[in-house]
């Protein structure tokens, strides 16, 4: 055994906290004018204004943002035994593009409207779609009892909803620039609600998580074993939901749609050591918001003075990420990569 995988979950755990400080640190010296020191800032009221307001906050938003997202990836993989499984397999995402073009449509985008709405943010109407979206997924899987109807219910809503916001936007196509920020994902306008909102939910997310954690090793093992150690699987299955749905909907409300973030922090988190679902599903939240902090400075210094959206960014590395694993267990089976 590799002496990474040696290591305890606790050491991870302190391990990723204090690259995450490291990261935040950084994003606070990172900004469109280039690089400033704390000494410039510290001489600079303007300058300390700026990272108080604006840069400490994202960075801060897009650590609890990524934490959410891989949280609510470790619950979904775990819940559906499937280790493709994404925060977004239950609609949830498709949910809050629609709520928000809804919520565009029916405000309009003059400069009134956008002033309102920069007031209160888009979240709420994000919120509620992607709350929406999966309660018809409960109602069209007929609960929680099947795994297997469930998944194919989130994929039907994610379909459907995702055809009615384009049905919306190509009604109404002034609203595409509005929407642009939304469907790219961005942490540029997360502000010390939306970080206090997200780090909240996340806490509770994760205690609800924690405690409902023996459900999930029962079900690695099968079905008919979770049944038989007496795990009430049902209203275990319901609250798994409901976490997955309460961390996503937070995440795709506040930063809009970024992928990649949920189906890797749990696979990073399998390839450095094993462990009981408890300790997956605490260090998938934190890989995921160091993955979504590192990304997001990332976005901002690659192009300077401009910045990615960092949602493409995800993407782009998530999907090369996946492509080389892919590639490297082909490999490892008998007969592969010849």
């Amino acid at each position: 055994m590799s002496a990474a995988r040696r290591r305890s979950p606790l050491a991870w755990a302190l391990v990723l906290c204090a690259a995450s400080l490291l990261f935040v640190l950084l994003g606070v010296c990172v900004g469109s004018s280039g690089w400033q020191g704390w000494a410039d800032m510290a001489r600079d009221p303007v300058a300390w204004q700026i990272v108080w307001d604006i840069r400490l906050p994202r960075s801060v938003g897009a650590w609890g943002a990524g934490a959410l997202l891989g949280l609510s990836g470790a619950v979904a993989q775990g819940l559906f035994r499937n280790p493709l499984a994404d925060p977004y397999l239950l609609g949830s995402a498709a949910g809050a593009s629609l709520g928000v073009c809804v919520a565009l449509a029916l405000l309009g985008v003059s400069p009134a409207s956008l002033e309102w709405l920069a007031q209160i943010g888009l979240t709420g109407a994000a919120f509620a779609g992607a709350t929406g979206a999966v309660l018809l997924t409960l109602v069209l899987a007929r609960g929680v009892q099947h795994t297997l109807r469930l998944l194919l219910a989130g994929v039907v809503v994610g379909v459907v909803l995702g055809a009615a916001s384009s049905l919306v936007l190509l009604m109404q196509p002034q609203l595409l620039q509005a929407m642009q920020g939304f469907l790219l994902g961005s942490t540029a306008f997360v502000g010390w609600s939306g970080c206090l909102l997200m780090l909240g939910v996340w806490s509770l997310c994760m205690a609800a998580a924690w405690w409902f954690s023996p459900v999930l090793d029962g079900l690695a093992l099968g079905e008919s074993t979770a049944l038989s150690l007496g795990l009430p699987l049902a209203p275990m299955r319901l609250g798994l939901i409901l976490v997955l749905a309460l961390a996503s909907g937070t995440a795709v409300a506040q930063t809009g749609l970024i992928a990649f973030v949920g189906l890797a922090a749990p696979h990073l988190v399998r390839s450095l050591l094993r462990a009981t679902h408890a300790w997956l599903l605490l260090l998938s939240g934190l890989v995921g918001g160091a993955l979504l902090l590192a990304a997001d400075l990332l976005a901002r210094a690659l192009i300077a003075p401009q910045e990615l959206p960092v949602g493409v960014l995800t993407a782009v590395l998530g999907g090369g990420y996946l492509l080389w694993l892919m590639h490297r267990q082909s490999t490892a089976l008998p007969g592969g990569g010849a």
